[in-house]
């Protein structure tokens, strides 16, 4: 069937309006605040074949490019003549999810007239998934908790009740995690309701024809911005920190016509702890990278990836070998669309961004003041980069999109008091135009028990690199009672110790000396400035 623009238009808008509500009722009903006020979190439709044609608008930049995989492979294990309405299938399989254990992907079948027409999808991060708890230290998977391979939740309608009793018996915070599972659940079953409402509203039989019009519109798009980059190679390497031992990220991009391919030869053989990358994972984050880069105002869905090409060699960092640990994958894979953007900018200058602080993910777990467990993540954010039109983004997530939680919502879920939390003046990088602030955060232990406190941080060595002329941004800073300590490591906080973290800037945009009287009377009059740490 065609449609036209206008058609296509509204029919498109009404599937993401349901995932939006697949997000709405996944945030009302899940028990954890990485979901609730972080929305570490994506749902997505997809038709029966696996593709994802429709994303909530406020999804993880990470699982715009995993979510379709994940499907297929569970497809493969359970595949779709066996599937019947009620089922309920999941895995968190870091090589078949999202990267690693702490995400759990869980997708519900739809059927309409007894006929397999999509499948509505979520994914969350999860508060507790056992063994050694989200950290950096574990030398292998097995070690950092319980890995469910594909499976079913439901079957029929009816619980798998082995599954949730494994689930719960293997978890820290059971009712939490179980709470969030069945919010997937449920959310997911919202969303098939709304699907198939629309498809009778609108008196479509099948997805298949919707789906291939809108995913053909998406690719077509992308292929016509990948023709304005001029042909060629284009080549980038960063270093990033590790934990035994500095990183590399090399990046290769050959454009040609309308297709771009991205090779990540060169990069560091697979760590021995656990910040390795799943490919899944480095191929999320350079699909987003490239749409940002390309049709940013194109909603989600994965058309839009089909010329994207990317590779890495079995057995490095971004393409890790089973059994690799995992957990902390986002603590290197955060920086690719920094590789990306850094390899394009002479071409591009218009539209990439200076490196960014990153984001920092801290996990607390421990005991409230009366007892009860809690097992948590903060998420701290340093500066985002700047750009060729503007000062970057203050004290902003980047690349990853998660919010952090408001401090008397983690203030009253854990007994951890946050004692400071503040702009860092002067950690954005000089330029024409400045980057972001990071900022400065104080915790104190006051649950009156020992307080476990995982760090992920980077760019504790290698600051946020300025582009075209532009200043680096300041590094991040982590201590322990007032000591630096690894900043990637496991930390036992007796009662009244703190940790303080100072987030690193955003890198600056531009010739310093150019930037406007303007802008630098307005850092003075806010108490910005500063000059950053390089």
């Amino acid at each position: 069937m065609a449609y036209d623009a206008i058609t296509l238009g509204i029919l498109w808008n009404r599937l993401i309006s349901i995932t939006d509500e697949i997000v709405a009722s996944l945030v009302r009903t899940s028990f954890s605040t990485v979901v609730r006020e972080s929305y570490d979190l994506s749902c997505v439709l997809l038709d029966s074949r696996g593709q994802s044609l429709a994303q909530g608008s406020w999804s993880g930049t990470a699982f715009v490019g995993t979510i379709p995989r994940t499907v297929r492979h569970l497809l493969s294990r359970f595949p779709p003549e066996t599937l019947k309405p009620g089922d309920v299938l999941a895995t968190n399989d870091p090589w078949l999810g999202t990267g690693h254990l702490f995400d759990i992907t869980v997708t519900r079948p739809v059927f309409r007239k007894s006929r397999l027409i999509g499948f509505t999808t979520t994914v969350t991060h999860l508060p507790d998934i056992g063994g050694r708890g989200f950290s950096s230290n574990a030398r292998e998977v097995y070690e950092e908790g319980l890995r469910l391979v594909p499976c079913k939740l439901f079957e029929r309608g009816t619980p798998v009740l082995a599954m949730f009793e494994l689930i719960r018996a293997n978890v820290r915070v059971p009712d939490q995690v179980i709470g969030d599972i069945n919010a997937n659940i449920t959310a997911n079953e919202l969303g098939s309701a709304r699907l198939l409402a629309f498809m009778a509203e609108y008196q479509v039989e099948d997805l298949s024809s919707l789906s291939d019009a809108i995913l053909s519109h998406s690719e077509d798009a992308m292929r016509k911005e990948i023709t304005k980059i001029p042909d060629g190679r284009y080549t980038h390497t960063i270093n990033a920190e590790g934990v035994d031992g500095d990183l590399t990220i090399a990046c290769t991009i050959d454009v040609a016509d309308d297709q771009i391919k991205i090779d990540y030869s060169g990069s560091s053989p697979q760590s021995s702890f656990a910040i390795n990358t799943p490919f899944c994972y480095t191929y999320a984050f350079t699909a987003y990278a490239l749409k940002c880069l390309t049709i940013p105002d194109i909603p989600n869905n994965e058309g839009a990836f089909r010329p994207v090409v990317a590779s890495a060699p079995a057995g490095c960092v971004l393409n890790p070998n089973f059994p690799s640990a995992t957990g902390g994958r986002h603590a290197l894979g955060h920086f690719i669309p920094t590789a990306i953007f850094g390899a394009l900018q002479a071409v591009l200058p218009g539209r990439v961004l200076a490196d960014p602080g990153l984001i920092n993910l801290i996990r607390f777990y421990g005991r409230k003041p009366e007892g009860e467990r809690f097992s948590t993540v903060y998420f701290a954010s340093g500066g985002m980069g700047a750009h060729a039109q503007a000062d970057g983004l203050t004290a902003t997530p980047a690349p990853s999109n998660i919010c952090s939680t408001p401090v008397e919502v983690f203030e009253s879920v854990t007994g951890v008091l946050v004692r400071r939390r503040a702009i860092r003046p002067g950690s954005g990088g000089l330029g024409r135009y400045r980057g972001g602030h990071g900022q400065e955060l104080l915790f104190e232990n006051m649950t009156g028990h020992t307080l476990s406190v995982s760090l992920f941080a980077n760019r504790t060595r290698f600051a946020a690199r300025g582009f075209q002329g532009g200043s680096d941004g300041a590094l991040r800073e982590v201590l322990l009672d007032g000591e630096p300590v690894d900043p990637k490591s496991q930390q036992e906080l007796p009662p009244g110790s703190t940790v303080q973290f100072a987030e690193a800037g955003g890198g600056g945009f531009g010739n310093p000396n150019e930037r406007s009287p303007e802008l630098i009377e307005q850092d003075r009059y806010l108490g910005l400035s500063g000059v950053a740490a390089n």
